[in-house]
């Protein structure tokens, strides 16, 4: 498999098809007339890389982790000026990461100052600097969820791709610190080849914790991740047999599940729905059993913090700013939309010509571009651009084959994937 390298600009082999569509070039200097762009859609989820600087060493990191805080990074300043403009146009979940986000010192200003402004603040953290001083000085700060990543049930699978040996139970110990303190915490794991047999033990140990999810992440290939992804990618029947038994599960615990970069999940669920269906079965809502009962609630009456709507968000309800500013539709996806050292967020958000593909669903090529499900799914564009360097090709880990599906299309997959009762 060709990684591609990464790609920092906002060039795009793929004109929009949009019939009020203008080229970035042409709507500088000055903003974009409010006339000549489409309407965004609403921004519900933003990762903020706050540093790169980390202390652990991760073999399937998306940002290369460095061992020190690096100059030029997003001052407190800056960093309030961000959540400013941000709050101009949505007030999203502000997810404050890494790297790790403990590093900085000024992380509980920054989530107390994004609180102050109406949002609900989260941390995505290793857990391992977690000690009873930093659990209280997290709660203190307002943050809504903790999510603490575990890459494994026992301790020695996690340690080896986390590279510290003891930090899984340093993890757990955090994790427990917060729990006391009454965080709502959330455990997020990679999957892999060499800890998917795991997965059983990991939603035992995540429900034993008292965790009120449990997101898996299936790997991409970008970041130190480009380096494992032939040796540790799960094969495509392999990755269906693990979403069928993650949709198994969602309807039994009731905790949070959620798939993260694995898109073809609402594809999985709307076909076991459908099915379940015709043999009279109308108990699975779309919007899984523990993402109902356990998601964070907003206080202010919004969103769950958990809310599940389609596949790949990137771009059209999610996107990323690293620690320089750097605007991409996802973490996992380096192509950028824009720096907000040059441009306000708003500006990004709205005008950017990669936001503004990505939002076009008649542009997405292969099977994506013929598939039924691509109003729910559509495919995981970080993993096709890794694959092809085309952020708009097929889904390479998907085994769905559009052509051979030869059954009538159902009101799921034809409404967008919400099922009509």
């Amino acid at each position: 498999m060709r990684a591609a390298n990464p790609d920092t600009s906002d060039k795009d082999p793929h004109p929009m098809s949009h019939p009020s569509f203008v080229p970035l070039s042409s709507l500088r200097p000055g903003p974009a007339p409010d006339e000549l762009v489409p309407a965004a859609p609403p921004l519900r989820l933003m990762f903020w890389e706050l540093t790169k600087a980390c202390n652990l060493k991760c073999q399937h990191c998306r940002a290369v982790p460095e061992s020190e805080l690096a100059a030029g990074e997003l001052n407190t300043r800056e960093s309030f000026g961000l959540i400013d403009q941000i709050a101009d146009i949505a007030r999203p979940v502000l997810i404050l990461s890494g790297g790790e986000p403990l590093y900085r010192k000024d992380v509980f200003d920054i989530g107390r100052y994004g609180v102050s402004k109406g949002f609900r603040m989260a941390l995505a953290t290793n857990g391992t600097l977690v000690d009873d001083d930093v659990a209280g000085r997290i709660r203190d700060a307002g943050f809504s969820r903790v999510s603490i990543s575990l890459d494994g049930a026992r301790p020695e699978t996690h340690d080896g791709f986390r590279g510290i040996p003891g930090s899984h139970a340093a993890a757990i110990a955090g994790l427990q610190r917060l729990r006391a303190r009454g965080v709502s915490m959330q455990i997020n794991s990679t999957i892999a080849r060499h800890n998917v047999h795991e997965l059983p033990d990991m939603l035992d140990l995540a429900l034993s914790l008292g965790a009120d999810a449990l997101h898996l992440f299936m790997l991409v290939p970008v970041g130190c991740g480009v380096e494992l992804a032939e040796r540790e990618m799960l094969p495509t029947d392999e990755y269906e047999r693990v979403l069928h038994w993650f949709y198994d599960q969602s309807k039994q615990v009731e905790i949070d599940l959620k798939a993260t970069c694995a898109p073809h999940y609402f594809r999985i669920r709307a076909q076991r729905i459908v099915e379940e269906r015709k043999q009279g079965d109308r108990s699975t809502p779309f919007i899984a059993h523990g993402t109902r009962l356990k998601a964070a609630p907003d206080p202010a009456g919004g969103r769950p913090l958990s809310t599940m709507t389609r596949g790949c968000l990137a771009g059209t309800a999610v996107c990323f700013v690293s620690n320089m500013g750097e605007i991409y539709p996802c973490g996992y996806l380096p192509v950028s939309a824009g720096n907000v050292r040059q441009q306000t967020f708003g500006e990004i958000w709205r005008g950017a010509r990669v936001f503004r593909n990505l939002r076009d669903y008649d542009t997405l090529t292969g099977k994506c571009g013929e598939c039924r499900y691509t109003g729910i799914c559509g495919g995981c564009r970080a993993r096709a651009f890794a694959e092809t360097g085309d952020y708009l090709g097929e889904e390479p880990f998907c085994s769905y084959e559009p052509a051979a599906d030869t059954a009538p299309v159902t009101a799921m997959a034809a409404s967008g994937g919400h099922p009509h009762h």
